[in-house]
């Protein structure tokens, strides 16, 4: 079976960066590429800006395909996307809910703009084999007021589409990367050979070793219990599902026939990178804080209780932060990093460096570090805050490398 690739939501690459081991830039800007994957497509679109940054970089990386697309996904035709096999993307945690149309004639219909529902329709024309995706580590427990819908509906697509599904939420420190907790999410349809080859195999054993997370990714043995959730049992349909469904999802599952399969598991803890091994010398002082910057972060990262009134109820209620350290330690891997790294904001990294013994932002290229990327990956004539931006939206390359190698192990057996 031909390495076939599309890339949804493609931001700056990463996903294709960690599956062809890309490490440097070549001299003319482009990536040096293994090119154990054929990219056949990608698709881009940041709504809400003319300038598109993550696209013209994604194009100045890896070359002008002219097949890849800086369009919004609900307008691409389904039919029009090349042919592939593999279909991978870091889609956005939003509201997945689900409602009848109103004629009632097309059945349901996902709330506009939910990126999901993009995926959906082409897993629904192309019929993929396999499915390698990401998200944020509270996809499994969303949205708060119902807890575990939002994954519970993705579950039940994919098996109305024929897919057993894997997934695993990874601290990437944990496995010797500098930082980021992620989900990640693997399918395969059930008449590949992979599937065949586990069908015998116990719920349990596909989970901890046996299927592709359990081969990337090692955990200690213990005796958490097995949880069993139904997405069919009581839910007539997707609407129905969708207004009342909820369960807890533990770190690590199995979806097949559509029974949930679900356990905690605890990984065997590699040596993480630190923030001392990523951190550039003689960094330009605009990085720098200044005296309000420095007042402004103490009280950001210090502990706080604030009183707060409901716009809708007028209650007042209290809102409360616990303290963060006062600043970022190098002798520990990052914290997860958001879109807003770069800003004055609690969640922004802070470090102390070593040089000057003065506090300080990280700077892009450090950020891209954190990521994994190769140095100066964004550096396209993006503004600085454009490139935190991207990292915060991008991922760690290394864990896309380990289970993309697994991936392509796979695919050469199919």
């Amino acid at each position: 079976m031909k390495k076939t690739v599309i890339e949804l939501f493609a931001g700056v690459g990463g996903f294709r960066v960690g599956m062809n081991h890309i490490t440097h830039i070549n001299k003319d800007g482009h990536a040096k590429e293994v090119d154990k994957w054929d990219f056949v497509w990608a698709n881009q679109w940041e709504p809400g800006t003319k300038l598109q940054d993550a696209f013209k970089c994604y194009k100045k990386r890896f070359g002008n395909q002219k097949e890849d697309s800086n369009t919004d996904i609900s307008l691409v035709d389904k039919k029009s996307i090349p042919d592939f096999n593999l279909l991978v993307g870091g889609f956005p945690c939003q509201d997945y809910s689900v409602a009848r149309s109103k004629s009632n004639e097309k059945g349901i219909e996902g709330k506009k703009g939910v990126l999901w529902w993009q995926i959906n329709d082409i897993l629904k024309v192309k019929k993929p084999a396999f499915v390698f995706l990401e998200n944020v580590d509270r996809l499994i427990k969303s949205p708060a007021k119902q807890r575990g819908k939002n994954f519970g509906i993705i579950l039940r697509c994919f098996n109305d589409n024929g897919y057993v599904v894997e997934w695993r939420v990874i601290n990437a420190a944990d496995y010797g990367a500098p930082q980021r907790r992620r989900t990640y999410i693997v399918a395969y349809k059930k008449e590949t050979n992979f599937y065949k080859s586990l069908k015998s195999l116990t719920n349990e054993d596909i989970i901890t070793n046996k299927g592709v997370f359990g081969n990337c990714f090692n955990t200690k043995k213990n005796d958490n219990i097995l949880n069993t959730i139904d997405l069919y049992k009581n839910y007539k349909d997707l609407p129905s599902f969708s207004d009342s469904f909820g369960a807890e999802f533990h770190n690590s599952g199995l979806m097949r026939d559509g029974i949930v399969y679900t356990k905690e598991l605890t990984p065997s803890k590699k040596k993480p990178i630190i923030l001392n091994k990523i951190i550039v010398n003689n960094v330009d002082a605009k990085y720098y804080l200044n005296s309000d910057e420095i007042l402004k972060f103490k009280y950001l990262r210090g502990s706080k209780k604030i009183e707060r009134t409901n716009r809708k109820t007028g209650i007042k209620y209290h809102y409360s932060e616990g303290a963060m350290s006062p600043y970022d330690y190098l002798d520990l891997p990052g914290r997860t990093m958001l879109t807003s790294e770069g800003s004055t904001n609690r969640s922004t990294h802070i470090i102390m460096d070593p040089a000057t013994n003065k506090l300080r932002k990280l700077t892009p290229l450090e950020c891209e570090r954190l990521n994994q990327f190769p140095d100066n990956w964004t550096n396209t004539n993006m503004t600085d805050s454009k490139r935190y931006f991207m990292m915060g939206n991008a991922l760690v390359t290394s864990i896309v490398k380990k289970i993309g190698d697994y991936l392509n192990i796979l695919i050469d057996k199919e």
